[in-house]
């Protein structure tokens, strides 16, 4: 979703993000200002006439954040008061976009939230996503539009309380507001964002058997020096790999598997 942001837009969004991490380094709460911002960006989602008020450009920045402290004062902790003054006041490619980028910020403050326990944050946003997409009744469940959001977050709850991080509660509760396509995306995202917030990248790692713990770390390692930054690796074991690797980071695939092998082959013997 951040990446999608253009222009005046993406601008705004590095500086926010900026302000962001200096807050927090100032001792704020990540976990109520990621709260705090996941709400007013459904707030403004769904409000479609404040929303234009607080992106117009020809409405003076301290009227904006006058109109933002009526809306929220009381409701909201000071750091994030602070971050929504800075983001009316600042210029917007198109209205909706304010909304999105305080959501992204709500997701680099709960990552922050989980400290040093970042890996395992990712690793069980992973864990989670694949549960979902290996289990249609729970997928079906939680996009079940017949279904309240309340009554999906208290399933994800009784699925996860005391089984993970809050930091992980909350993004999975976060990924049924409906802001990406499905759950599984929404989760997707939420580990990009906590890779890219401790300077990785992640790499889903395709295989037919799992693998020892000395080759993750050898393929790890040979990972990390290609891209030039260390890499957060998520293992699939895909019973349609016979044999061999694939590797997806990004857009980028390396694809060493039997099949893809015998794909090559054929069409070279077709040629």
């Amino acid at each position: 979703m951040a990446g999608a942001l253009r222009g005046a837009s993406a601008d705004a969004l590095a500086a926010l993000t900026s302000e962001l991490e200096s807050t927090l380094r100032g001792g704020a709460d990540a976990s109520r200002i990621g709260d705090d911002l996941f709400m007013v960006s459904s707030v403004l989602r769904s409000e479609a006439a404040l929303r234009r008020v607080a992106t117009d450009a020809s409405v003076d920045a301290s009227a904006k954040a006058g109109l933002v402290s009526e809306i929220f004062g009381g409701k909201v902790d000071r750091g994030t008061m602070d971050l929504l003054a800075s983001a009316v006041g600042r210029r917007w490619t198109v209205s909706r976009d304010l909304a999105y980028a305080l959501e992204h910020l709500s997701e680099v403050a709960v990552v922050r939230s989980a400290g040093g326990d970042s890996g395992r944050l990712a690793d069980e946003l992973f864990a989670f996503g694949r549960a979902v997409n290996d289990n249609p009744g729970l997928r079906d469940a939680l996009s079940d539009p017949s279904r309240s959001q309340a009554d999906k977050a208290a399933l994800v709850r009784s699925l996860l309380d005391g089984k993970a991080l809050p930091a992980t509660v909350t993004l999975a509760q976060q990924s049924l507001a409906g802001t990406y396509r499905t759950v599984a995306a929404a989760l997707s995202t939420y580990q990009q964002v906590a890779a890219t917030v401790h300077g990785q990248r992640v790499a889903t790692v395709r295989v037919a058997h799992p693998l020892s713990d000395a080759d993750r770390q050898r393929l790890t390692d040979a990972l990390s020096r290609q891209y030039d930054r260390q890499i957060h690796l998520n293992v699939v074991v895909d019973p349609d790999v016979l044999g061999g690797i694939k590797v997806e980071v990004g857009d980028d695939v390396i694809d060493g598997t039997v099949a893809n092998r015998l794909d090559e082959a054929r069409r070279k013997l077709a040629g």
